[in-house]
């Protein structure tokens, strides 16, 4: 990371800031190139381990290419505001962002992919009781990315 100055290296702040954002974009490839496509997700500390989880339908250019590779690139942002100055390049834009690589798993279990869903829920919404039928469950794609390796920075 080239500005060390915004560096964050606090646990419980970069996850702080995960929880601030909106949309995890996920950053997939194929023989064109990168393919990054913006998500809803949820997240969970386990065990100092940072697990997001996804939902999607079951086909489409994000599922074939995330079934081709396990390893995968991520990106969120928050915390948006520009700044002005009285010159053009004394303008600055304030943020925080996360950035990192982790594995991809598809969940096949119901009770994992209920688990999953309350996960992006409870991200949104704070709740973590709800219930999903069944069918639902059943069509609905839930991947999980287990994170191994990523970086915060703020400019605030």
């Amino acid at each position: 990371m080239r500005r060390k100055d915004r560096e964050i290296t606090d646990y419980g702040k970069m996850l702080e800031i995960v929880n601030g954002c909106d949309i995890c974009r996920l950053g997939l490839t194929d023989n064109e190139g990168a393919y990054i496509v913006p998500l809803n997700f949820g997240y969970e500390n386990k065990n100092g381990e940072l697990i997001l989880y996804f939902h999607s339908a079951g086909e489409g250019k994000k599922i074939a290419l995330a079934k081709e590779q396990s390893r995968v690139s991520f990106e969120m942002d928050t915390g948006h505001k520009l700044v002005e100055r009285k010159t053009a390049c004394a303008y600055t834009y304030l943020y925080q962002s996360v950035m990192g690589k982790g594995n991809l798993e598809f969940l096949k279990d119901y009770e994992e992919k209920c688990y999953g869903l309350n996960r992006m829920t409870a991200h949104y919404t704070g709740r973590t009781d709800w219930t999903f039928p069944e069918k639902m469950v059943n069509e609905t794609t839930v991947f999980k990315l287990t994170v191994s390796e990523w970086s915060c920075k703020e400019h605030v």
